[in-house]
């Protein structure tokens, strides 16, 4: 298995010469790529050495020992950092420590250098030895700002550096045989290799100045060695955090099996209590050299001989033999994007033989998703593969819309499963939110600082980006049968409802001037008397909106409106609109709310609809509201009748008015 840069790593590294680097014809369904922006560097020569840190995914290019310079190029970083230092030796390995605050240099097999990146620090190297007497080290990593572990062939040694001092401070040390190690920086985690096959794997765990021991685990050798020698290379082994868990991956040449053919990735779960075990099989069904990169929580392994890659995806349902999962690839072997290297200026690589370059390339790998969706055809496992995925939102909603569309149109179950797979990572992330928005109005917050708000991820598709990329626009384009289409739209109202996610009010609209565009009355009325579309204010208007077209909407918009029960004030609009007053009178004195309403807001409908026996009524019911509130039926200056006092008077004379009663 290649390890250049150390598998596991989102990185990998090329030449421009010799074949890595040459353009190969376009394959169609490329699923991977590097990036667009690559970090180039000198190639390693007799002259120029090249380091690779992993933690801060640098790579170092360093000429003559660093008298003739020293060059650091990072993929996040748009300005390289450039310095000399004393050329003391060879280089064995040089690192920053994070936030370049500190160099750190191996020269030698018994100790590292270091040298300030400090303002105002003065640039003089210090030197610290490793502490195990005859003690080779092997190498060293940064675990902060601050800490640096050495590897030993004897050990482990944890450092707190006091650039101030320029010394450092032993905080603690482990005695141990070590063939080799691996570092994994998003975790923290230290793999040592022991014993003399060295498949036994012990895990050190950093944080805050302090240095844990996990429990060590066997790795299971293809078959019994030999001879007693080294059999476990770090050739073969990986970490990496999938799904935010440390997982140890073993390249396995040989299956243990008689009967299976091929290498295969064995995955062992390193928790940070508890033993580890073995968890996952990936079956490569091929042998050769392999390389292993983890990007976006899928495992890609890389064929060197087809030079083509699969990936492997750990959520997707395998094969379970009581123990251990068996996974087979997702997606069909595809070679990466082909990348056309820049010779001089603007041209690009062209021909197929390899063309000469001083230059080095560190690409980060990164998955396209639009071509999965053609390879892919299950829809069910599609969602499945793309809702673990970072960048996923805008691909998901365009299957959802071409599901829909000819001629790629599926079935209603089909649409079903994708619309319930959906709904359930969106009800997930409302359950989350509304765990942490109860605790923080608890007050319960204070006492747990490590509570966040839950990160809404690109796999959460609400009802308004269905709405708007999908719903909308499938209705508008009016290519499917209407019964397919309202059936679809019910089919989408109906998982919400599975998932008890409460139905935005647009999606009801939706449905209902879908229902009215081809003239399904009896099924709108169908569905508003069986209460398939719940009750809303904004449904209720809707339905008033529809009267002219269909008359009983206004009575459905009523009926709809007294069972909301909160929506009395709208109902009397919605009646005084229609010049339905008495109607609207009733409605109020039902509810009893007749002594406190306004009654120039009805004497104004009452006088609009043009009947003089209408408005001596409502005229006349005030008055007696008057009488009976306040002991006399004329109206008082605030309440803005005057107006209608006088056309009363004007219409049926002044001695129509009522008089005041004295008992």
């Amino acid at each position: 298995m290649s390890r250049e840069p150390p598998a596991g790593e989102e990185e990998a590294a090329g030449g421009a010469e010799g074949g890595d680097g040459r353009a190969r014809p376009a394959e169609s369904g490329c699923y991977l790529a590097l990036c667009s922006r690559p970090v180039h560097f000198e190639k390693a020569n007799a002259v120029n050495c090249v380091f690779f840190d992993e933690a801060n995914k640098q790579v170092f290019a360093v000429r003559s020992g660093g008298a003739t310079g020293v060059v650091v190029k990072g993929l996040e970083d748009k300005n390289p950092i450039s310095f000399r230092m004393e050329d003391k030796g060879e280089v064995k390995c040089i690192k920053f420590s994070l936030g370049n605050k500190i160099l750190a240099v191996q020269r030698t097999l018994k100790s590292v250098d270091f040298l300030n990146f400090i303002p105002d620090s003065p640039q003089l190297e210090y030197t610290q030895e490793c502490k195990t007497k005859n003690a080779n080290i092997l190498g060293f990593c940064w675990t902060s700002s601050t800490e640096i572990v050495f590897i030993t062939d004897q050990g482990i040694e944890l450092y707190q550096v006091l650039p101030e001092k320029r010394s450092l401070k032993l905080l603690k040390n482990q005695s141990i045989n070590v063939n080799w190690y691996m570092y994994c920086p998003e975790s923290s985690v230290i793999l040592l290799s022991t014993t003399v096959l060295g498949n036994v794997l012990q895990p050190f765990y950093f944080k805050s100045g302090t240095m844990s021991k996990l429990s060590k685990f066997e790795i299971e050798l293809p078959a019994a060695p030999k001879s007693s020698k080294l059999s476990l290379s770090e050739r073969d082994i990986a970490v990496a955090t999938i799904y935010g868990q440390l997982y140890v991956l073993y390249l396995r040449h040989h299956s243990r099996t008689s009967n299976s053919t091929g290498a295969e990735v064995v995955l062992y779960h390193l928790p940070r209590e508890g033993s580890c075990r073995k968890t996952h099989i990936l079956k490569l069904n091929r042998t050769g050299k392999f390389a292993l990169n983890v990007v976006d929580n899928l495992v890609v392994v890389h064929h060197q001989d087809t030079e083509t890659s699969v990936i492997f995806d750990i959520k997707l349902k395998g094969e379970f033999d009581g123990s251990t999962t068996i996974h087979q690839f997702v997606l069909p072997p595809r070679s990466i994007q082909p990348y056309q290297i820049p010779v001089a200026g603007p041209a690009s690589v062209t021909s197929p033989s390899p063309v000469p370059c001083k230059l080095c390339y560190l690409w980060s790998l990164q998955v396209k998703l639009e071509p999965v969706v053609n390879l892919l055809l299950d829809k069910g496992k599609l969602m499945d593969f793309l809702l673990q995925r970072k960048e996923c939102k805008m691909v998901i909603l365009s299957v959802c819309s071409q599901m829909l569309s000819e001629p790629e149109r599926g079935s209603l179950s089909v649409t079903a499963t994708v619309f319930d797979k959906l709904n359930h990572e969106y009800k997930k992330y409302l359950e989350a939110e509304q765990s942490y928005t109860m605790v923080v109005e608890a007050g319960l917050s204070r006492s747990n600082p490590l509570l966040k708000r839950p990160v809404r991820t690109q796999a959460v598709i609400d009802q308004s980006d269905m709405y708007t990329h999908v719903l909308s626009v499938f209705t508008e384009k009016k290519e499917a049968p209407h019964k397919f289409t309202i059936a679809v739209l019910m089919e989408y109202i109906r998982s919400l409802n599975q998932f008890q996610i409460a139905v935005q009010h647009y999606l009801y609209e939706l449905v209902i001037k879908t229902l009215v565009q081809h003239n399904l009355f009896y099924m709108l009325h169908q569905f508003l008397q069986y209460h398939v579309l719940s009750d809303s204010k904004p449904l209720a208007c809707l339905l008033l909106s529809l009267e002219s077209i269909y008359p009983p909407a206004h009575q459905l918009s009523l009926d709809m409106l007294k069972r909301l029960s909160t929506a009395n004030d709208e109902i009397v609009e919605v009646l005084l609109s229609k010049h339905q007053v008495l109607a609207a009178l009733r409605f109020i004195r039902g509810i009893g709310g007749h002594d406190s309403i306004s009654a120039r807001k009805f004497l104004d409908a009452a006088k609009q609809a043009e009947d003089d026996m209408l408005f001596y009524t409502i005229f006349r019911f005030f008055e007696q509201r008057n009488q009976r509130l306040r002991g006399n039926p004329s109206f008082t200056p605030g309440e803005h009748c005057e107006e209608h006092v006088t056309f009363f008077k004007q219409v049926f004379g002044e001695e129509a008015l009522m008089k005041p009663t004295t008992f």
